[in-house]
């Protein structure tokens, strides 16, 4: 039995926990909201509430650090799955509060048993480059969170107390969550025939499986399902299956063509996306 600690137990790593759980793995998870401890703990999660500083090298109460440190407490491996903390403004100080969250939480790490951290991130760190994106292409990010994204990968990868792996999902759809929900009735869309670059909950949850099952460490991954047909193409037929409005594109409004290759997924992990979640 592996003991794993989820810091971030929402729309990813609530349903990453149950299903590690069910491999026999013991898990910590965290979150924000005392009324999500006991939904956390009816789930067979150890659950903890984990708030964590965006104050540059502040220092956490007693009870906070005490609270971070019984999270990590005999784990051997952690799981980052916190969204980067938007403000609206595009600017250092607004990219702190992220960075500096991550920046904070790291001493808590090299002093505690984990030896081996798993960092969720976005392609958003790419920006919106052409062509095929693969995960030796330099990252170029264009928005805020793919900003604080790429400085926080920095911070976990360069410190040598424990091994960083950085998962990079494309768009994350699930069965309550699909871009067309938003997209349908609306009109001029951009981007037309640009390729769709998205990722289901399920895969999400299998690669990460792959990644510590394989002990894949000290890599980068992209994980983007190799199915990539146009915008106006896949949500057309979308909204078709769902009986929504329509959505109308501008064939005027730029084209950015970048196709997210997780070709390093499928040939060192072996891994095989399911289709017919798309």
């Amino acid at each position: 039995m592996t003991k794993i600690s989820i810091l971030g137990c929402g729309w990813l790593g609530l349903p990453l926990a149950k299903k590690l759980i069910e491999k026999g793995n013991s898990v910590n998870g965290s979150t924000t909201s005392e009324n999500k401890l006991s939904i956390l703990k009816d789930s067979g999660i150890n659950p903890f509430l984990v708030i964590l500083s965006e104050v540059e090298g502040a220092l956490e109460s007693e009870s906070v650090s005490e609270s971070i440190n019984s999270f990590l407490t005999k784990s051997e491996i952690l799981i980052i799955d916190i969204p980067p903390k938007l403000k609206g403004n595009n600017d250092d100080s607004s990219r702190k509060l992220f960075v500096e969250k991550i920046k904070n939480l790291i001493p808590f790490i090299e002093k505690s048993t984990v030896k081996k951290v798993l960092f969720v991130s976005s392609t958003a760190v790419y920006g919106n480059e052409n062509g095929i994106i693969a995960e030796e292409t330099i990252p170029n990010p264009e928005t805020e969170s793919g900003k604080q994204l790429l400085l926080a990968e920095a911070l976990l990868q360069k410190n040598q107390n424990f091994e960083t792996t950085i998962l990079r999902f494309g768009g994350l759809i699930g069965e309550d969550r699909h871009p067309i929900k938003h997209l349908a009735g609306k009109e001029n869309l951009e981007n037309p025939d640009a390729p769709i670059n998205l990722i289901h909950q399920n895969d999400c949850i299998s690669i990460i499986e792959e990644i510590i099952k394989q002990s894949k460490w000290n890599e980068v991954f992209n994980a983007v399902v190799p199915f990539h047909p146009s915008r106006e193409e896949y949500y057309t037929q979308q909204a078709k299956e769902q009986n929504l409005i329509l959505p109308k594109f501008s064939s005027e409004k730029s084209n950015i063509k970048k196709v997210i290759s997780s070709e390093k997924i499928e040939s060192l992990l072996n891994y095989k996306f399911n289709l017919k979640n798309y």
